[in-house]
């Protein structure tokens, strides 16, 4: 079964009630677990989900979000190494015409790597 891709703006709406986007998001994630694909992140991803949560004076749901991530049997954790982080690098260095993060980079590379076409976000 092929693996999703598991992004920062997808869990903030998911857990965010606040967030313009929470009610769709929570639509599309009970549609979604019906037929649960395994689900796939970084830690850098996983930063800055509970430092979004934490920055905003919600450091228990940060906590809360934080565990149930390194809890779940379905989440793989990628831990961003230092091959990962260069290779994350390059792919920055790349593309001077696009606003992709350092964060985004990682992902694309952990995405190729595992071979994983699709994305949980937000973003297009």
């Amino acid at each position: 079964m092929k693996s999703l891709f598991l992004d920062t703006s997808y869990l903030i709406a998911l857990e965010a009630h606040d967030d313009l986007h929470h009610n769709s998001s929570q639509v599309h994630w009970k549609a979604l677990i019906a037929d649960m694909q395994p689900l796939v992140t970084s830690t850098w991803i996983f930063d800055e989900v509970v430092t979004f949560f934490n920055t905003r004076n919600k450091h228990g749901k940060a906590v809360e979000i934080g565990n149930r991530l390194l809890q779940s049997s379905l989440v793989t954790m990628v831990p961003v190494d230092s091959i990962l982080f260069r290779k994350g690098w390059e792919v920055f260095k790349q593309y001077d015409d696009k606003s992709f993060s350092l964060t985004d980079c990682i992902s694309f590379v952990i995405m190729r790597d595992r071979e994983i076409t699709e994305v949980l976000t937000l973003n297009s």
